[in-house]
């Protein structure tokens, strides 16, 4: 910290409230420095995105031993994203303060801090220090009979085989090879996924759709019948709910298929879709440049044509009384995330968030958001997507990259000031239930992006290629998912990872769940930190993050609440590392033994002053 000024805004010594404030909120500000001597005025300038500042002169607390103490408490009434720093005035010249890479203050340069300020009250969710899983349903396991609806697919009778990569002879890859996973095989497994410590199963798109992965929907009032029935689902949410499990569904409302009802270009449905007339009731849902073959889609995709989501009809179709996000939800849904958020309108998220939450108050609104979601430019428009009765959360692309590159490379410094850039920018709420991801079905596998798969040229390369160096990739996996379970947010594991699954991108990533396969040791692993989520849930669930020690290689943090206080450390340093901790004996919380002391390279301890270490749930043991 910079010894001249100190100012950090996620410490409550500087400023209050951490984090986002609301409208009419105090906001207490607090500013020390040694130079510059003498000053005449200090000022707050504050400036709300995209008008002029305001400047507030602050308060003298305290003039000790050339030790300046200026404060102030200011009100903003209204929302919107703000940014300021500090002025000094002496008699020689004016002073800027501002934020240094780390957040801290620096005097006479540096970038403004931000602000973000909603008309949302703080709210906690029912998902907040639980463990979330993702499935792709066709890809995770065969509940019953299969269902075989499809005469253009390919039904693969080789559980666990490569899916197909090879493109046809137009030079397409169709996605229509299905394994035969089912929403009866999820409701299975059921038993298998609490062992985990899941309490949330994100299901990727489960409405009919003529690919496996169902991104192309072709009708959003039918669960695809390959994956089973509306009773199926219902019967899913069910037991799942009985278990403490809250389901998830993707909302893919930016673009359609083009094989659907509302566009039907290959003339399989009914209806008659906007590809085929003008006059079609769903024509003013989509963007034709000129109609009929041409119209923006999704990355430029033709099979995906991009819907008009200010389009009345769509919005109504999607939002309304009897619309799509509202009759799935009554099923008793735990909540929806919304596929490419950033292509949607302000105003269409926020009607949807409002139709999940009509039909279920204590839904939970994920966006799919690859980068900062607070201050968010889309088309030289600046977007506001965690505020004003808009989404709960979004995924934590910006971890994921972090935790990544620290374990690669041991950067623990960029990567806690990463954390502290979200716990500095996002309501509290937004951040305690961040979807923490590590990879998912539009990335490579976790155990592929972290191991040595050998010399890469092709794509038949990488269907075959598999990580060579397995023990020391599963220490680096260990870490990752050690930070990814214990920062700020809701660990998200894609199906499969516990057990060291591999993969390169699409489709390699979305091979089918190795049952009586994959890695035990591993598995072990994710069972033991789903149950130090389960057996300390309100400390991760809201508890404080403050970084002890951050530099050359080691995270060491603590997560804290007024009655808890829980300690973890990674070591990446390349030598082994002994934490400072307060005078006591502490129990690891992974192996439920006494804490050394000492923590290796490459290795992690969770840990808790024993004499306040009480578990509701049984520890699972190495």
């Amino acid at each position: 910290m910079n010894k001249t000024v100190s100012f950090f805004p996620n410490c409550k010594k500087y400023k209050t409230p951490v984090g986002a404030a609301t409208v009419g909120e105090p906001i207490s500000l607090t500013l020390k420095f040694t130079r510059p001597q003498n000053p005449s005025e200090v000022y707050l300038v504050l400036t709300k995105d995209g008008e002029d500042p305001v400047r507030y002169a602050m308060n003298l607390v305290k003039d000790e031993d050339g030790e300046y103490t200026y404060s102030l408490t200011v009100k903003v009434t209204s929302s919107g994203l703000y940014f300021y720093h500090f002025d000094i005035q002496n008699e020689e010249q004016l002073f800027r303060v501002g934020s240094d890479v780390n957040l801290h203050a620096l005097l006479g340069k540096g970038s403004d801090w931000q602000l973000t300020v909603t008309a949302d009250e703080y709210k906690p969710t029912a998902l907040d220090g639980g463990v979330m899983y993702e499935i792709m349903p066709d890809r995770f396991f065969i509940g019953g009979t299969r269902n075989k609806t499809k005469s253009y697919a390919s039904y693969r009778e080789d559980w666990g085989g490569v899916p197909e990569y090879k493109a046809d002879e137009n030079g397409k890859i169709g996605n229509t090879d299905f394994f035969g996973g089912n929403l009866k095989g999820i409701a299975r497994k059921l038993t298998y996924l609490k062992s985990l410590g899941v309490t949330c199963i994100y299901l990727t798109p489960i409405f009919e759709a003529h690919s496996n992965h169902k991104y192309d929907v072709g009708n959003y009032m039918q669960v695809d019948r390959d994956f089973g029935t509306t009773a199926d689902l219902k019967d899913l949410i069910e037991k799942a709910n009985r278990r403490g499990i809250k389901i998830i569904l993707d909302g893919v409302f930016s673009h359609t298929g083009d094989d659907s009802i509302y566009f039907n270009k290959q003339g399989n449905y009914g209806s008659v879709g906007a590809y085929q007339s003008v006059k079609s009731p769903y024509y003013s849902w989509y963007k034709f440049r000129q109609w009929n073959n041409d119209y923006e889609c999704r990355h430029n995709i033709d099979i995906m044509p991009s819907t008009d989501d200010t389009d009345s009809l769509f919005d109504e179709f999607v939002n309304g009384q009897e619309g799509v996000v509202r009759y799935w939800t009554r099923l008793g849904l735990g909540g929806w995330r919304l596929d490419v958020c950033e292509q949607l309108s302000d105003g269409f998220i926020e009607r949807c968030v409002n139709a999940a939450k009509k039909e279920n108050p204590d839904a939970v609104m994920y966006g799919e958001v690859f980068m900062d979601a607070s201050n968010l430019t889309v088309n030289n428009k600046r977007r506001s997507l965690l505020s004003d009765g808009k989404l709960d959360s979004v995924t934590n692309y910006p971890f994921k990259e972090d935790i990544l590159n620290f374990v690669r490379c041991g950067d623990s410094n960029r990567l806690n000031n990463t954390v502290g850039f979200v716990i500095n920018n996002y309501p509290k709420h937004a951040v305690d239930c961040l979807m923490n991801v590590l990879d998912n079905h539009d990335t490579a596998r976790l155990m592929t992006v972290l191991g040595d798969n050998g010399e890469i040229t092709c794509k038949d390369d990488k269907a075959t290629a598999t990580v060579k160096n397995k023990n020391a990739t599963k220490k680096l996996v260990k870490m990752a998912s050690a930070l990814q379970y214990t920062l700020p947010g809701i660990p998200c594991v894609y199906y499969g990872d516990e057990v060291g699954m591999e993969g390169f991108e699409d489709p390699f990533n979305r091979k089918c769940y190795p049952w009586g396969g994959g890695d035990k040791e591993l598995l072990k692993w994710y069972k033991a930190l789903g149950a130090v989520r389960g057996n300390e849930r309100a400390v991760f669930a809201h508890g404080k993050y403050c970084g002890i020690d951050t530099d050359h290689g080691v995270m060491f943090f603590k997560r804290k609440t007024e009655n808890d206080t829980v300690y973890v450390i990674v070591n990446n340093s390349g030598s082994e590392y002994t934490p400072e901790l307060p005078q006591d004996d502490y129990t690891d919380l992974i192996t439920y033994k006494p804490f050394s002391g000492k923590v290796g390279d490459k290795e992690v301890a969770i840990v808790k002053a024993t004499k306040s270490t009480k578990f509701s749930v049984k520890p699972m043991r190495k």
